[in-house]
C-alpha cells in the first residue's frame, strides 16, 4: 500500500467521525445495559419483597397456636406476573419458626431435603441474599417474617433465578433500535456537514490548478456562512485577482523595460552608423557622437540601477547606520538637490522643527530616498509647481519626513502598484525615461533602516509620501553629514 496515497477530505473525516461515533455508541450501550440490568434487578427484588409480604399477610393464619397456610397462593402469583414484567418461575416456601416447611405451592425442591429449610438463611440479617442452588443456578432469596402478636411465627421465602430477575429482552430491542437510529442519524449528519465543508475547499483546490495554469476564468461560491471558509474563499479570490493583475503588469513592464533599454541602443546604432558612413561630417558628426555618448551613459545608469536593486533585494548591500541630527541632514540634502535642480517656476519649501531630532540612519541611503522622492515630485509638477518637505515627530520613538507636491496625483487604480518593481504610471511611462525602480528601491532602503515609506495621500492637486524612521530616545552629540 502506498503511504503517500491521498484520500478525499469527505471520505477522511466521514470515516473517522463515523468510527468515533460507533465507539461512543458502543460505550453508551455497555453502560446502558449495565444500568438497565441493575435497575431491573432492584425493581424486581422490591416487587418480590412486596409479594412475600402479601403472602405473609394474606395467605398465612394462626390456628390453635400453629402457623397454617391458606389456599390461593399459586393463583395470586400468576395474577401478579404482569406486575413483575417477566415470566415468573419462583420457588415459594412457607416455613415455621423452626424451619419446617409448611407449604411449597410450586412443589419444587432446590435443596436436598424439603422438610426443613436451612436455618442459616432464615437467621441471616439481610432480607435479600444471593446464593447458588444445588443445581448450580445463581438465585436470589427474599424472605419476609410472619408476625403474630409481635412474635415471628414463621417465614415466607421466595427463591427467584437471577437470570429471570435481570432479563430484559424488550429493553434490549428498544436499546438496539435507539442506538442504530442514532448511528444512522449521526453518520448522515456527519456526511452532509463534511460534504458541505469540503465542497468549497475542493472548489478552491480546482481554482488553484486553474491559477497554476494561468487560467483565471473560474467561479467560487459566495456568501459562505462559515467564517473560516468564507475567509479562505474570499482570500483566494483576492489573491487570484491580484495575481492576474500582476501577470498583466509583468508583461507590460517587461515590454516597457525592454523598450527603455532598446531605445538608446537603436539611437546609438543609427547615429554611429551615420558617422561611420560619412553621412555627417565635422561639427555635426561630433554632435552625433555626443548624443550617442549621452545615450550610452543613460543606458549605463539604468543597468547600474537594475544591478544595485537586485543586489539590495538579495541583501548583498549592507546598511551602515550612524547617529545624525536629522534636521541638519535634511537641510544639506535639500540644498544639494536645489542647486542641481534650480529651475524657474519650481518652488521648494521646508518645514523643520527648531529642536534637534536625532536618528540612527545611513546618510547615503537616506539621501537616495529623498532625492528620488524630490525627483518624482518635480516630474509630477513638470518643473513648475510647489514641492514641500516637512519633518515631524509623531508617535513616541518615531519621526516622519513628508514630501508633498501639488501635481495631478496618483489615480486610484495605480495606488496599489506604485511600489511594485518596474511599474511606471500610465502618464509617466510616456513622459519619463526609467525602469520604475525608484519607489520600490526607496521603500526597501527605508525598511532596511527599520522604517517604512508609504503613500499617505494622493488627490488631484496634492500628493504626500511619508518616510517613517525610528528616533533615538536620548539626544546624542551631533554628527555632521559626510
Amino acid at each position: 500500500m502506498n503511504n503517500n496515497q491521498k484520500i478525499s477530505l469527505l471520505r477522511y473525516w466521514t470515516t473517522r467521525y463515523f468510527i468515533t461515533l460507533i465507539i461512543g455508541l458502543i460505550v453508551v450501550a455497555i453502560v446502558s445495559v449495565i444500568w438497565i440490568r441493575h435497575t431491573n434487578l432492584e425493581h424486581r427484588l422490591n416487587v418480590t419483597k412486596y409479594l412475600a409480604q402479601e403472602i405473609a399477610d394474606r395467605f398465612v393464619e394462626e390456628q390453635s397456636g400453629e402457623t397454617v397456610p391458606r389456599e390461593g397462593v399459586l393463583e395470586y402469583i400468576q395474577e401478579r406476573q404482569s406486575i413483575i414484567g417477566t415470566e415468573l418461575d419462583p420457588i415459594i416456601y412457607i416455613v415455621d419458626s423452626q424451619g419446617r416447611v409448611l407449604s411449597n405451592p410450586f412443589e419444587r425442591e432446590p435443596f436436598p431435603s424439603s422438610e426443613v429449610f436451612p436455618l442459616s438463611i432464615l437467621q441471616a440479617e439481610s432480607e435479600v441474599q444471593r446464593i447458588e442452588l444445588d443445581n448450580g443456578v445463581q438465585s436470589y432469596i427474599v424472605k419476609r417474617p410472619i408476625q403474630t402478636e409481635g412474635v415471628t411465627a414463621g417465614w415466607v421465602v421466595i427463591i427467584q433465578s437471577a437470570n429471570q430477575l435481570t432479563q430484559m429482552n424488550e429493553e434490549y430491542r428498544l436499546l438496539a433500535i435507539m442506538l442504530a437510529s442514532l448511528a444512522l442519524i449521526g453518520w448522515a449528519t456527519i456526511y452532509f456537514l463534511s460534504r458541505k465543508l469540503s465542497k468549497p475547499i475542493q472548489d478552491v483546490a480546482v481554482a488553484a490548478k486553474h491559477v497554476q495554469e494561468q487560467n483565471y476564468n473560474f467561479t467560487l461560491p459566495e456568501n459562505m456562512k462559515e467564517q473560516e471558509v468564507h475567509e479562505l474563499v474570499h482570500s483566494f479570490k483576492e489573491m487570484s485577482s491580484r495575481l492576474q493583475q500582476l501577470e498583466a503588469l509583468r508583461s507590460e513592464l517587461l515590454a516597457g523595460v525592454t523598450h527603455e533599454l532598446k531605445t538608446p541602443i537603436t539611437s546609438m546604432t543609427g547615429l554611429i552608423q551615420a558617422v561611420r558612413d560619412d553621412v555627417v561630417k565635422g561639427e555635426e558628426a561630433k554632435d552625433f557622437l555626443d548624443v550617442s555618448l549621452n545615450e550610452a551613459n543613460r543606458m549605463k545608469t539604468m543597468v547600474a540601477d537594475l544591478l544595485e536593486f537586485n543586489s539590495f533585494a538579495a541583501n548583498a548591500i549592507p546598511i551602515t547606520k550612524e547617529k545624525y541630527e536629522v534636521n541638519k541632514l535634511i537641510k544639506e540634502i535639500l540644498h544639494q538637490w536645489k542647486v542641481a535642480n534650480d529651475e524657474e517656476g519650481l518652488e521648494l519649501h521646508k518645514h523643520l522643527p527648531e529642536e534637534a531630532v536625532h536618528a540612527e540612519v545611513d546618510s547615503i541611503r537616506l539621501q537616495q530616498i529623498m532625492v528620488n522622492l524630490l525627483n518624482n515630485a518635480k516630474q509630477a509638477v513638470k518643473g513648475k509647481g510647489m514641492v514641500s518637505v516637512a519633518l515631524e515627530k509623531k508617535a513616541p520613538g518615531w519621526i516622519e519626513i513628508q514630501v508633498e507636491d501639488n501635481g495631478p496625483g496618483v489615480s486610484e487604480e495605480e495606488k496599489d502598484f506604485i511600489f511594485e518593481r518596474f511599474y511606471r504610471g500610465k502618464n509617466k511611462k510616456y513622459d519619463t525615461h526609467g525602469l520604475g525602480l525608484g519607489l520600490p528601491f526607496s521603500k526597501m532602503i527605508a525598511q532596511s533602516m527599520d522604517g517604512d515609506l508609504v503613500l499617505k495621500e494622493s488627490t488631484s492637486g496634492r500628493t504626500i509620501f511619508t518616510l517613517k524612521l525610528p528616533v533615538q530616545n536620548q539626544p546624542e552629540e551631533k554628527a555632521e553629514p559626510s
